[in-house]
């Protein structure tokens, strides 16, 4: 498994989450997981296994193994100090770094010499995202007649199309790829390559973090421009849904709670709700304890919906509701709740930032969680809430679709455990927000809410079953039948 990110490794997003928990809930499975990421400047160090020069492009690229458990799976840290010991991960405040292309090129390389060095042939490699997307390019071109990897299957697992790695043609031959691959069937996007083109292209199934983002992608609205790259792939394409750690995000024994609660103990959210009102400064007498709490967590993007938001500001204090929200972002965001916090202090609290002890005290406090995204590939608070009793209110978009029902859904086999909306629109967002504050007047179809989403598994264990079957249907590729078509294992 090949990533640029992995808990406790090294974090910017969710990919880090992932990447964390995926390999160990394979491993409980009874797979035998290698995760490869760069050791970053600030990475923990693990135990230095071996150095070895790789010439990638004709330049020398003195590389450094570090070994470390993660759980019962095994991650190696790939040292190369003049690639990967910078400030920031992918870029500063002026852009990304110009040579972000070799860097991840030498980060799958490493991966795959490290294969190689210890001749353990892997059943599959599973890359993620664009920085690992040349994974499949070199397993069919570099290596394609190697000894130990020929055949090798490959996975690609997008998780969020708005990153592409695209960097200028004159990169294949510095990558030690060939001129032929500058094609529309193979890195070619615009005039550029493209990382993520090519793990599409090349991978032998290509997954996403959600089967309604999987759907979404191949629509020119949700594709980012390689709709119709997705659409030629449809066949091999399947959402699986990320998992969370619930371990780690358990109202029954989350440290940063004031008291434990669960599903057959929810008098205990009270004191979560007492406190993150507290916390925030905002009143927390009897009244505010009987008033609404809406929590977000967020960056504060137009991606999240924050420009919903900013357009129904002006409403938010006459909902009858209280505000806590914590995140960062685009500066008039962060502005917009400094300014919301200042006018209504009785109602709206915010905290421009991050806090993990907040964010979960938030989870287990707010009555209802906010999540009006433009589009959302998986994403994971809304499954943090549903874990804590904290009824999700989101637009129907990628994996919040996949997780959360309208109570005003019929029919299908899923329960209603919170309140969706459609329309990217402000009056959507506004009508959905009292519809679901109307709900939570009446206490017995709340307490039902909270039950149906309390009791639902969004483990990894879950996702990772899934997993297992896309590997075996991977690795069955080489087996075709006489009109060149497969046998599938995997069935959608």
């Amino acid at each position: 498994m090949i990533g640029s990110e992995a808990l406790p490794f090294s974090k910017t997003g969710g990919l880090a989450d992932v990447l964390g928990a995926l390999p160990q809930a394979l491993a409980r499975l009874g797979w035998d997981v290698t995760l490869v990421v760069p050791r970053y400047r600030d990475s923990p160090e693990g135990e230095p296994i071996e150095r070895f020069d790789m010439r990638v492009g004709g330049v020398s690229a003195d590389i450094g193994v570090f070994e470390s458990a993660l759980g019962s799976a095994r991650a190696v840290l790939v040292d190369e100090p003049t690639l990967y010991d910078r400030d920031h991960l992918y870029a500063t405040e002026i852009g990304d770094y110009p040579d972000n292309a070799r860097r991840f090129a030498v980060l799958v390389r490493a991966a795959l010499e490290y294969a190689i060095r210890r001749n353990v042939r892997p059943t599959v490699v599973h890359a993620h995202d664009w920085q690992a997307g040349l994974a499949p390019v070199y397993l069919k071109t570099l290596f394609a007649t190697h000894p130990l990897l020929s055949g090798v299957r490959s996975v690609f697992t997008i998780h969020n199309m708005a990153y592409q790695g695209l960097f200028q043609p004159d990169w294949l031959p510095r990558l030690d790829l060939p001129w032929s691959l500058l094609g529309l069937e193979q890195l070619e996007y615009w005039g550029k390559i493209s990382f993520l083109k090519g793990g599409i292209n090349f991978a032998d199934v290509v997954t996403t973090v959600s089967p309604q983002y999987a759907r979404e992608i191949q629509t020119p609205v949700f594709g980012a421009g390689f709709d119709g790259i997705l659409r030629r792939r449809a066949g091999d394409l399947v959402g699986i849904l990320n998992g969370i750690d619930t371990a780690q995000w358990d109202p029954a024994r989350d440290l940063y709670l004031p008291e434990p609660f669960s599903r057959d103990d929810l008098p205990g959210k009270a004191a979560s709700k007492a406190a993150v009102l507290q916390e925030f400064g905002l009143p927390a007498d009897t009244g505010a304890l009987r008033r609404p709490l809406i929590g977000m967590i967020s960056r504060m993007v137009d991606q999240k919906g924050f420009d919903l938001i900013a357009a129904v500001s002006s409403e938010l204090a006459n909902l009858g509701a209280a505000f806590v929200v914590l995140g960062t972002g685009d500066p008039r965001y962060q502005d917009l709740w400094r300014h919301l916090a200042a006018e209504y202090p009785d109602r709206i609290a915010a905290y421009i930032g991050f806090d993990e002890r907040l964010a979960h005290l938030i989870e287990g406090g707010a009555d209802l969680f906010l999540m009006p995204s433009r589009f959302e590939p998986c994403g994971l608070n809304q499954m943090y809430s549903l874990r804590y009793g904290t009824v999700p209110v989101v637009r129907r978009v990628g994996g919040l679709a996949d997780t959360v029902t309208d109570v005003d859904a019929s029919g299908g086999n899923t329960r209603p455990n919170g309140f969706v909306f459609e329309d990217h629109t402000p009056d959507a967002l506004l009508s959905v927000l009292r519809r679901a504050l109307a709900y939570f007047e009446n206490k017995s179809g709340w307490k039902a809410l909270q039950e149906a989403g309390m009791s639902e598994d969004h483990s990894w264990d879950r996702s990772a079953g899934e997993y297992v079957k896309i590997y075996d249907w991977a690795a069955s590729k080489g087996d075709m039948n006489g009109s060149g078509q497969r046998t599938d294992i995997y069935r959608r």
